[in-house]
């Protein structure tokens, strides 16, 4: 009994300073941000305690709407490219028909080593309309510079360095799934006379989908927190890219340029708030196109065994 109560008391020891640092470095800079968010700063009164009325504001805010949404739009393009890529790449260094697989995967995976801010500078450089070598390129065969820091070609830009960046990490996930499957799987679907295509299809995605969800939902919590590459290229390109191209760059605008740091809290809780609806809609919709799945494997099940 001594040991068992030892023991039960040693848990919340190990949790302890997880427990500590959580609350001191995300609890309690939340909560000081939800207190500042019912304030303004006033030129007449100082700061004065006002409500609900920033947020009110917010909601009405077109440059926060527009941000919102074109993060959204970014979210919406950029994703199902990113993905369809990892996961073809991870199904590709599965299959073990590639040789130097182990230096495939790495310079796959190279490009999420590198810092965002390095990685918006470097493509930056390449996007350049004067100096950039595709722009170089382009002249010396005679042809118009591409304008990718143009309006029109700009999100598309801003979405080739973000997969850029991350088609490697989420490899790396979907990867690291496909090697916990039982090869006992693989087995039984080739003694049906199952191929390659088939595997792939009826027993390597099937087990992928918790992987898939996670890799999405991580996604879309990155897509709406899109910052340091409009950040960066705001610089090269400041007439396309403004301080609210995205909702995450309008709250640091309004925080630090603008001194709005009572506003700048509530852009920053409502955008926290559209992400977890945006990732609790993802949940709900996976799941239910879950059960749905189960629901009919059932059912062709019972037709089965009844014929």
């Amino acid at each position: 009994m001594t040991g068992t109560r030892r023991h039960r008391a040693a848990g919340p020891l190990f949790v302890a300073p997880f427990l500590a640092l959580f609350l001191l470095f995300f609890l309690a800079p939340l909560g000081y941000a939800a207190y500042l968010s019912l304030f303004q700063s006033r030129l007449i009164g100082g700061t004065v305690f006002v409500g609900l009325d920033n947020y009110t504001q917010a909601l009405g805010d077109p440059q926060l709407l527009h941000g919102v949404g074109r993060v959204a739009l970014f979210f919406v393009i950029q994703v199902p490219v990113m993905l369809l890529l990892a996961l073809l790449f991870a199904l590709a260094l599965d299959s073990g028909l590639l040789r130097l697989a182990r230096v495939i995967r790495l310079g796959i995976f190279v490009p999420y080593a590198v810092p965002s801010v390095v990685a918006a500078l470097m493509w930056g450089y390449l996007y350049g309309p004067d100096f950039g070598p595709f722009a170089q390129l382009s002249r010396k065969l005679g042809l118009p510079a591409p304008h990718f820091l143009s309006d029109g070609w700009m999100l598309g830009s801003l979405a080739n360095i973000v997969t850029w960046e991350f088609v490697g990490y989420n490899m790396i996930i979907l990867y690291a799934a496909l090697r916990t499957i039982p090869q006992e799987l693989y087995e039984a679907a080739a003694v049906d006379g199952a191929g390659a295509w088939r595997i792939a299809w009826s027993v390597k995605l099937p087990a992928l989908r918790p992987a898939l969800l996670l890799t999405l939902l991580f996604s879309v919590i990155g897509s709406f927190q899109l910052f340091n590459e409009p950040n960066l290229l705001m610089k090269i390109a400041p007439d396309v890219i403004s301080s609210s191209y995205t909702a995450n760059l309008y709250a640091y605008s309004l925080a630090f340029t603008g001194q709005q740091v009572n506003y700048a809290a509530t852009v920053s809780f409502l955008l926290g708030l559209v992400i977890v609806i945006a990732s609790y809609g993802v949940l709900l919709t996976a799941n239910r196109s879950g059960r749905d799945n189960r629901t009919s494997r059932g059912s062709r099940g019972s037709l089965r065994r009844a014929a």
